[in-house]
């Protein structure tokens, strides 16, 4: 039997262009399309965004002519919609992105480091403007075309031009936020009414249609078959999540099975909107650990790189002395973890490419704990490599609430291979059942252990790099500031990946982001937020919550048991703060700060007021007090780098706290003045309305509590003098990360101090892009150039070399 291809007609050379494409085989058509859309994205990268828009709007305005003219048809009255629709939309967008990116420089922490989320921002609507640039022309090009899938063109065309709507709502929020921040701040400092009003907008703007056919379109192509596995993975754990099927019964063929949610993006989308929103934190902890089953954790040790040596080890809660760097000759006492769980083991990884001296010791073989049949033991060499001079402590990222050494172990193995290391990665215990500063507690015992008894390790300890990413990132800083606090050894270096230093609730240009971005939406980070801090979600009686079952039941008193544990730990945490070992002034009159453990009734469903007629749950300051050194320190608690002149109601920045009553009522007159200038909405010029979300009011709790401004908690906030202790800093940071931010301003706070820092931007890559080092080129490089940086720790130049390499930016 002939083929189509070979019964069909011959088609002259002079034949229209269009029959000629009509007549190509299915193959050659897709391939040049794929080459076609290529270069069209080169070509509109190279762009400015004036031409774009206004190429993009004379496609617009002839393909709306010619669908206007195609007849009454359904299809056609629709294409001709989203085309006009796309016009007026880049219209009005291209000034507002015109407007950031006149002033975006002016956020950089250098002229060598364009960065900060006002440029991503522009960056992401670009990306926008550019799809729908090259599908206008694909639409022009072949929309007489037999061929021409007019269905699958329309609803891509819907998709993107909702997708640009909410980006031009972006817009106008970063347009705002610009004018209420202070000069060269990222961070909004100031009026709690503001957030709040960016809260009460976040939660009920559509977030669909960014997981749907527009899933990643920010990232680099290698990524977005991945994100739409995730995706399609996600809605389909959140179906069995529902049935009571948590992660530990869930099969990993099971989870990314789903057809429906496979073939209907639409659907797909919807289901990923609601999944982020309403499920609690424990569904995220669940899903997150999804790498670690047997399944995948088996394959993800097959494509890693083979190392001699990566044993999980149990440190006893025992004390132990350490020298101080001051006078070596004298010693301080290392207590055990003892925060809401009292003492216990510490759990670290030891990774060595390489069999070293100490590494197959008694002493270490007998705090070994066995992983099961998955666990790799040690075996007798007949060689064994001398002693590494270095030691690479690495704390893992999950948001505080999820992964282990394990989920991080490949790209571990990849780094013990490239640096000829031994590398410790800390499993500290996560919340919402053990929340600050039980991570911390244990992260600074295992790094005093590491530095203690580096020997044991396979190393002499003569340089030490601390290196994390995410979650991670922010406990290198505390414990490195800890260590400070101390006197003991500080590392001589941290490299921190995307790291969060910035916990408390405040809106920035990169916090947008989280709109769009499916791997660190906002509601979920505020939950892991919310569990790190201690705070509880509430007990709302919808069908969500009902689905939880048996698990999600016995979880959510867990975590309640720990809550109440750790509101009778609070004299602990007193002492804890106290870091000079003084007393809190006499005369501090103790302020209470109420507290919410959700926004949504404030944000939506309370219209006689935000605090709505639910109980408050209260916690003193006093409960929480810093030290007098601390208090009398301006740049703590009123700092002029992150948090402007303010006043004890700036602590909590969704609700306003008992203040005396002529403050109070002064406070409410100037609200009712300013209402209009602050809010959100009033930033939207006259007929635009972005698109809402069909989710109704959503569980997104962001804990404002005195505690999230510990600078142990959250680094950007803490004094000069504290951060004056660190070590050098190397961060590589991600310019699309919703997280941006956090390592642009920790950067050029340490810059403005005279400490040294580098900051490194890595183009088109997600948040977490050190899990998918094998993924692609992009990330292997990004990787690479945390490897680098660790390298350059460990290995610093001599006098006459420069402080810095210069790497060429990804």
């Amino acid at each position: 039997m002939e083929s189509a291809r070979e019964t069909r007609p011959t088609v002259a050379a002079g034949a229209p262009a269009s029959k000629r494409v009509q007549e190509r085989p299915k193959s050659q058509r897709r391939r040049r399309w794929r080459k076609g859309k290529a270069k069209a994205s080169r070509l509109t990268h190279s762009m400015d965004l004036r031409t774009m828009t206004q190429s993009l709007v004379t496609l617009a305005e002839d393909n709306m002519a010619f669908f206007s003219g195609q007849g009454p048809g359904e299809t056609a009255r629709r294409l001709s919609g989203v085309f006009a629709g796309i016009r007026e939309q880049a219209l009005g967008l291209e000034p507002a992105l015109g407007r950031l990116l006149s002033v975006a420089h002016l956020f950089d922490l250098d002229a060598e480091t364009p960065a900060n989320g006002y440029r991503s921002l522009v960056h992401t609507a670009r990306c926008c403007l550019a799809h729908l640039l090259h599908k206008s022309r694909y639409v022009a090009s072949n929309r007489r075309s037999i061929f021409f899938r007019t269905s699958h063109n329309l609803a891509e065309l819907e998709a993107y031009l909702a997708a640009l709507t909410q980006l031009r709502a972006l817009a106008y929020y970063a347009q705002r936020l610009l004018a209420i921040t202070r000069p060269g701040k990222l961070f909004f400092e100031g009026d709690e009414g503001v957030t709040a009003d960016f809260l009460r907008e976040y939660v009920t703007l559509h977030k669909g249609c960014f997981y749907g056919r527009c899933l990643g379109f920010q990232f680099t192509p290698a990524i977005r078959p991945f994100l739409q596995t995730i995706s399609i993975g996600l809605v389909s754990f959140g179906e069995h999540y529902k049935r009571n099927e948590t992660g530990l019964s869930v099969t990993a063929s099971s989870l990314f099975t789903s057809g429906r949610f496979a073939i209907d993006p639409e659907l797909r989308g919807a289901e990923f909107e609601r999944i982020i929103q309403n499920l609690d934190v424990h569904f995220w902890k669940a899903f997150w650990n999804i790498t670690e089953i047997e399944v995948l954790s088996s394959l993800a040790n097959m494509a890693s790189a083979t190392v001699r040596v990566s044993r999980l080890l149990s440190l006893p809660p025992k004390a132990f002395e350490m020298p101080l760097t001051a006078d070596p000759k004298l010693t301080v006492t290392i207590s055990p973890p003892l925060a809401h769980t009292g003492p216990g083991p510490v759990l670290i990884r030891l990774i060595s490419y390489d069999l070293r001296e100490g590494q197959d010791s008694e002493e270490l073989s007998s705090l070994v704990r066995s992983e099961g049949p998955r666990g790799l033991e040690l075996r007798p060499r007949p060689q064994q490599a001398p002693r590494s001079r270095s030691l690479v402590v690495h704390i893992h990222g999950g948001g505080f609430v999820a992964q282990t050494s394990k989920s991080h172990e490949p790209y571990l193995k990849s780094w013990a291979q490239e640096l000829g290391v031994p590398i410790l990665s800390i499993d500290y215990s996560l919340a919402p059942e053990a929340p600050f500063p039980r991570a911390l507690e244990e992260c600074f015992y295992a790094y005093c252990w590491a530095v203690k008894h580096c020997g044991l390790l396979g190393s002499t300890g003569e340089r030490i790099c601390l290196a994390g990413d995410s979650a991670g990132g922010n406990l290198c800083f505390t414990v490195s500031l800890r260590a400070a606090a101390y006197g003991v050894r500080v590392p001589d270096g941290i490299m921190a990946a995307y790291p969060a230093t910035m916990l408390q609730s405040a809106a920035s240009p990169s916090r947008l982001l989280s709109l769009m971005d499916p791997l660190l939406p906002l509601s979920v980070l505020s939950k892991c937020v919310s569990a790190y801090a201690g705070g509880e979600m509430e007990d709302h009686s919808d069908s969500d919550q009902k689905a939880l079952g048996m698990m999600g039941l016995v979880r959510r008193d867990t975590a309640l048991l720990f809550r109440d544990l750790r509101l009778g730990a609070s004299s602990w945490l007193n002492s804890f703060l106290e870091l000079s070992g003084h007393k809190s002034r006499p005369n501090l009159v103790p302020t209470e700060e109420p507290m919410r453990r959700s926004v949504s009734e404030a944000a939506l469903a309370q219209p006689e007021g935000p605090l709505g007629t639910d109980s408050l749950k209260y916690l003193t300051l006093h409960d929480l007090s810093l030290s007098s050194e601390t208090q009398n320190t301006p740049e703590l608690s009123l700092s002029a780098e992150t948090l402007g002149p303010t006043t004890p109601s700036a602590v909590n920045f969704l609700f306003r706290p008992e203040d005396a009553p002529e403050e109070a009522e002064a406070r409410d007159e100037i609200s009712t003045k300013e209402e209009k200038v602050y809010s959100v909405r009033a930033a939207f010029p006259e007929g635009f309305h972005p698109r809402r979300s069909s989710q109704g009011a959503i569980q997104m709790p962001l804990y404002s509590a005195p505690i999230v401004k510990n600078p142990f908690m959250s680094p950007l906030l803490a004094p000069d003098s504290m951060l004056q202790t660190l070590p050098p800093v190397h961060i590589v940071a991600c310019a699309l990360d919703p997280m941006l931010d956090d390592s642009v301003m920790f950067a050029r706070r340490l810059r403005s101090l005279g400490q040294p820092v580098t900051l490194h931007v890595v183009e088109d890559l997600p948040h977490g892009f050190l899990s998918l080092a094998a993924l692609c080129r992009e990330t292997r490089q990004a990787t690479a150039l945390c490897v680098d940086r660790i390298r350059f720790i460990l290995n610093p130049p001599g006098p006459a070399t420069p402080a810095a390499p210069t790497t060429p930016p990804i």
